[in-house]
C-alpha cells in the first residue's frame, strides 16, 4: 500500500487532535487554600483582580510561571494566582464551616464535623501528645499563658496583606532576574 500526501496529512491531523485532547485531559487540578485569594490579570500581586476565589474553589492549571500559575475556573475565567495560595489536594472538610460553607448543602448531610476556618487555621495549639509532654515536663504556667495569647491573636485580612507587602513575602516578594 502506498501512502499518499493526503493520507499523511490526515494522520498528522488525527495525531494533533489526539495530542490536544490528551493535554486537555492532563490539566493539573488545584484548589484554593487561602482566604482572600484573587484571580489576577497578570502574574503580579499588583495586577488587576479578575475575580475573587473562595477557599475550596477548584481550578485547572493552564500554565506554570514559577511562583505564579495561570489557571482556569469552572466558570471559564482565566488568570493568574500565586502558587502559595493553592493546594494540590482539596481543602479539609473543616474549612467549610458549620453551615455548609464552601461545599454548600452537600455538607449538611455529611457525617463530618466541621469548624469555621479563620486566618489562624494553620495554628491548632498543642496536640494531646504535645500537651501531655508539656505537662510531664512541668512547663511553667507563664509559657502556657504566653502560648494562649499567641493562639488567641486574630489577624485581619487587611493586616495580613500589609504585613506581606511590607515584608515582601509570598506574592509580594521581588523576583530576581525578571521571572514570574
Amino acid at each position: 500500500m502506498r501512502i499518499t500526501r493526503s493520507m499523511t496529512r490526515s494522520m498528522v491531523a488525527v495525531l494533533a487532535l489526539l495530542l490536544a485532547a490528551s493535554i486537555a485531559m492532563a490539566e493539573e487540578k488545584r484548589w484554593v487554600s487561602s482566604e482572600g485569594t484573587a484571580l489576577k490579570a497578570e502574574a503580579s500581586a499588583t495586577s488587576e483582580n479578575v475575580a475573587d476565589l473562595s477557599v475550596g474553589t477548584e481550578v485547572a492549571v493552564v500554565e506554570s510561571g514559577g511562583r505564579w500559575l495561570k489557571v482556569r475556573t469552572s466558570a471559564g475565567k482565566e488568570g493568574w494566582v500565586y502558587a502559595g495560595r493553592v493546594s494540590e489536594t482539596p481543602p479539609a472538610a473543616e474549612v467549610a464551616g458549620g453551615d455548609g460553607g464552601i461545599f454548600g448543602d452537600s455538607m449538611k448531610s455529611s457525617q463530618i464535623k466541621t469548624a469555621k476556618a479563620d486566618s489562624a487555621r494553620s495554628i491548632r495549639g498543642l496536640s494531646p501528645g504535645a500537651a501531655q509532654y508539656a505537662k510531664d515536663r512541668g512547663t511553667p504556667e507563664m509559657y502556657r499563658k504566653s502560648l494562649d495569647v499567641v493562639l488567641a491573636r486574630k489577624v485581619s485580612a487587611k493586616e495580613l496583606k500589609a504585613f506581606l507587602k511590607e515584608g515582601k513575602i509570598g506574592e509580594y516578594a521581588q523576583v530576581q532576574g525578571g521571572g514570574k
